[in-house]
């Protein structure tokens, strides 16, 4: 089966393709927001180059949110097209959860943040693929006085990591790890890697079900 996972929800347009759990094509382009410009045409370029059409997916997942609203909005949109052209289901990943899967061999707290603006944070908690707790927006202090009490080691990541770097490292100093460059952005693969796992669980959506989730 093809399942084909979007992600515009942060700094980074990205589009993969997975055949089964293997992936075949992935498209990332970090460089500026402009994604209303530049998804489709990264993912006609990804759909030529694997030699498939729209038609063949059978499965679209979106990274719903949280993250830029007008990103967020670019992806859903795009995927619930593709969806509804062809008839297939969809499924709808949290940001934050798929760049836990960025770093799916870390054995401490995966901590994803990406920055909400004025000293808040988007984040949730992960430990493999153990959710510890909800999507949430908080102050990145009030983040850091609840990861203080922890002994585990903490992974970091996201496009909040750049942003409070310094105040992580003052809070929490030898417990913090820092994702490396191309760990830390979000990646249409791990979106795709959810939505592959969550079909084979049956817990796909209409297109029409598929919507932005914001959290404020």
């Amino acid at each position: 089966m093809i399942v084909f996972g979007i992600d515009t929800c942060c700094m980074s347009a990205t589009a993969a393709l997975l055949s089964d759990d293997r992936l075949i094509a992935q498209v990332v382009l970090n460089n500026n927001k402009t994604h209303s410009q530049k998804i489709m045409p990264l993912v006609e370029f990804m759909l030529k180059q694997a030699d498939l059409k729209a038609s063949d997916i059978d499965c679209f997942a979106a990274a719903v949110g949280p993250g830029s609203f007008t990103g967020v909005r670019i992806g859903v949109a795009t995927a619930k097209a593709l969806a509804y052209a062809t008839d297939k289901p969809c499924v709808a990943v949290s940001t934050l959860k798929a760049l836990s899967y960025n770093v799916p061999e870390f054995d401490g707290i995966i901590c994803p943040i990406l920055d909400a603006r004025r000293e808040q944070v988007y984040n949730a908690l992960f430990k493999g693929k153990e959710r510890l707790c909800d999507d949430r927006a908080l102050s990145i202090d009030g983040l850091l006085d609840e990861l203080i009490h922890t002994n585990d080691k903490i992974m970091f990541l996201g496009d909040g990591l750049p942003v409070f770097a310094d105040k992580i490292n003052e809070r929490l100093k030898d417990r913090a790890v820092f994702a490396s460059a191309s760990q830390r952005m979000n990646l249409a693969s791990s979106v795709a890697q959810i939505g592959y796992e969550e079909f084979l669980s049956g817990n796909t959506i209409d297109n029409s079900d598929l919507v932005p989730e914001y959290l404020r």
